[in-house]
């Protein structure tokens, strides 16, 4: 004490002092450093959870903008799917426009050629007569002789359809072949249903049964021509009378 005093210091007063101190941080810790730790700790949560809602937004925008990326490229892929499916089903319509508008214009080449051969075929038939007629007066006046009906018919059938007592003349150089599948007859008008029957006994007794097919061909202008598989059968007019210009130049 009397140290304390020597140094001029008051025990009471210094005791004062404390308890003076020691209220002040009671009050203070009281009134102001609880308040404060409290506004900086609810400062820190607000914070760290302002840090965490960012953090699970940038994850959220993230993720939505990988989902919009996703979205979008599926979208994309069926919008370019949609698109080649329909240049497919596009292409394919045309194609089938394409088909049916050539194979309409086949029907209608192939109708109308049909139809041009049957009137040709029809005019030729209703010329056969005047040519017969013609035929005929020109034979009497080169023989000067009246022919009979018999033998007017008989000349007429050889001429039109190379038939001389119902056998087809250039038949005989065909020799020994006697399978066929298919026979192609050639005539420079067409033949009546009598004349037929009969190319068609005549070819049936050389080749047995066999398919004929009929064609119709003026430039020949008259006899028969024959098709058999390989071979030619060439009896008409036009190769006799080339035959004929070629012996008389040579001659």
């Amino acid at each position: 004490m009397e140290a304390l005093g020597k140094l001029g210091i008051s025990l009471g007063f210094l005791l004062m002092q404390f308890l003076a101190f020691f209220i002040i941080m009671v009050l203070l810790r009281m009134w102001a450093w609880d308040p404060i730790v409290t506004f900086l700790q609810r400062r820190r949560e607000k914070l760290a959870k302002a840090l965490e809602d960012a953090r699970v937004a940038a994850e959220a925008r993230a993720n939505a903008e990988a989902e919009a990326e996703k979205i979008l490229a599926e979208a994309r892929a069926k919008a370019e799917a949609l698109i080649e499916d329909a240049r497919k089903r596009a292409e394919e319509v045309a194609r089938q426009v394409r088909e049916q508008a050539e194979a309409e214009a086949k029907r209608i080449r192939e109708q109308a050629q049909a139809e041009m051969e049957a009137e040709r075929n029809r005019m030729l038939g209703e010329l056969r007569e005047q040519i017969a007629a013609l035929a005929v007066a020109a034979a009497q006046k080169i023989v000067q002789e009246s022919l009979d009906e018999a033998r007017q018919r008989a000349l007429l059938q050889e001429f039109f359809s190379g038939i001389r007592d119902k056998k087809i003349v250039v038949l005989d150089e065909l020799g020994d072949v006697a399978e066929a599948d298919k026979v192609e007859v050639v005539t420079a008008v067409p033949l009546t249903e009598d004349e037929k029957a009969l190319i068609r006994k005549a070819l049936e007794e050389k080749l047995g049964s066999v398919a004929i097919d009929y064609v119709v061909d003026p430039s020949i202008l008259g006899g028969v021509v024959l098709r058999i598989g390989d071979r030619v059968l060439d009896g008409s007019v036009s190769r006799q009378l080339q035959a004929l210009k070629a012996q008389l130049t040579t001659a």
